[in-house]
């Protein structure tokens, strides 16, 4: 009897840690894991900062050395592009017309950067960054004096301008909220903590600010248009306004989507023996009571591990506390949980020394902790959110109270006393 054929479809870092989770489960079928890149799975947490910075090789970022995929018995299909998936055939289609056996099929294909819709995108010196070409591009034109115009106020341009102007470029980075990360943060506080930052440091940050024209010369960038009629100029233009999931395999099989690819707690998608996991898929998280597309790397590794659990038939549901990280400057920002609008947000520590955290309540529970500078509160935060117990705003703002003292002083939810009140 014929070993079966598991197909991942992306090859990054949760086709990787899928492809490898497979083997420790000990499945000793054939693994394909197939990538439209020409590098092996990577992280991509350095591409906005040690990569672009100049200070890690592209090598440094791989999951594992190219060879170990040889090693595990995983068949690496690197600069290849699956075309069709036919679950109902048992295969994968692949852009040349060649069909590979597929018993069961993982999409890790991931997101893609949101496109700008506006005049003098085609010109030389206007990026996107997602991938390790994209970096190595930027990297190689940021030089001292450059002139450097970011699109987009998230986490991406944020890192983006902070790795710019340690290298000595000139920076102005456009916002269209009126603070930068806002929309992710969901704290005012925090926003403008990180505006005033980026402005300490020397960006031109513009809020509430869109660009609506790229001009150039001869071919090249030369100015950005904004909203407002003013013009910047500049020698590169780095857009970053968002991803939009790669869900389009999903989507022509009939698979269920809705903003990615919609799976349930062991990553099975609305198809048999079709499963999804990482940045393209969209779960329901029990704490948030909604479904949620997670962009971290924390989300796109453990999910993984699930959906390789599921493969192999013994499924464990990932339920895991969403948590992810951003350095920019000497700052060191952790976000775990999931803010809404409406939380009551607590600060513990002190916005002006850089060392503080925002923890956000809803209906008298931890539901998000926000820390920047301080990483000790991070992970009995998250254990907080896990265990859902009610919370003492007062006592979680008290710094003499260490939050790894007040978890573990909480018997079957209530607080025991025993600390200063």
């Amino acid at each position: 009897m014929s070993q079966p054929t598991y197909v991942i479809v992306g090859a990054n870092l949760a086709g990787g840690s899928a492809a490898v989770a497979l083997r420790d489960a000990g499945f000793d079928g054939k693994i394909v894991l197939i990538g439209a890149e020409s590098y092996p799975p990577y992280e991509r947490p350095p591409l906005s900062k040690g990569l672009l910075m100049g200070g890690k090789a592209p090598e440094s970022t791989y999951l594992h050395p190219i060879e170990f995929y040889a090693e595990q018995g995983i068949e690496l299909l690197l600069s290849t592009t699956v075309s069709r998936i036919l679950p109902r055939w048992g295969a994968v289609e692949l852009e040349h017309g060649s069909t590979l056996p597929a018993d069961r099929i993982l999409l890790t294909t991931g997101a893609r950067p949101r496109r700008l819709q506006i005049p003098g995108l085609e010109l030389t010196g206007v990026h996107y960054l997602r991938d390790i070409n994209d970096a190595i591009a930027i990297r190689d034109q940021l030089q001292a004096q450059v002139r450097v115009t970011i699109i987009g106020g998230g986490f991406i341009g944020a890192e983006v301008a902070a790795t710019a102007r340690q290298t000595g470029c000139e920076v102005t980075m456009l916002a269209a909220s009126a603070r930068p990360l806002h929309r992710m943060l969901l704290n005012p506080a925090i926003a403008a903590f990180f505006a005033a930052a980026h402005r300490s440091h020397g960006v031109d940050l513009r809020t509430r600010c869109r660009a609506s024209a790229i001009e150039g010369e001869h071919g090249r960038v030369r100015r950005v248009v904004t909203s407002d009629g003013s013009a910047i100029d500049t020698d590169i233009v780095i857009v970053g306004i968002g991803t939009e999931p790669a869900s389009e395999l999903a989507r022509d099989a009939g698979i269920a989507t809705a903003d990615g690819i919609l799976i349930d707690p062991c990553c099975r998608t609305s198809t048999p023996n079709v499963l999804a996991a990482g940045d393209v898929a969209r779960h329901l998280d029990r704490r948030a009571r909604a479904t949620v597309r997670l962009e971290h790397w924390q989300g796109a590794q453990n999910q993984a591990l699930a959906a390789a659990r599921s493969m192999v038939d013994r499924p464990d549901p990932y339920d895991e506390v969403p948590w992810y990280w951003s350095d920019q400057y000497d700052l060191n920002l952790q976000v775990a949980g999931l803010p809404k609008i409406g939380d009551a947000w607590v600060l513990r520590g002190d916005i002006n020394a850089s060392s503080f955290s925002f923890l956000s309540l809803r209906d008298g529970r931890l539901s998000c902790i926000v820390a920047v500078n301080r990483p000790r509160d991070v992970r009995p935060a998250i254990k907080m959110i896990e265990a859902g117990f009610p919370v003492v705003p007062h006592r979680l703002a008290d710094v003499s109270i260490e939050l790894r003292h007040q978890l573990s002083q909480t018997v079957g939810g209530v607080p025991t006393g025993g600390t200063r009140a």
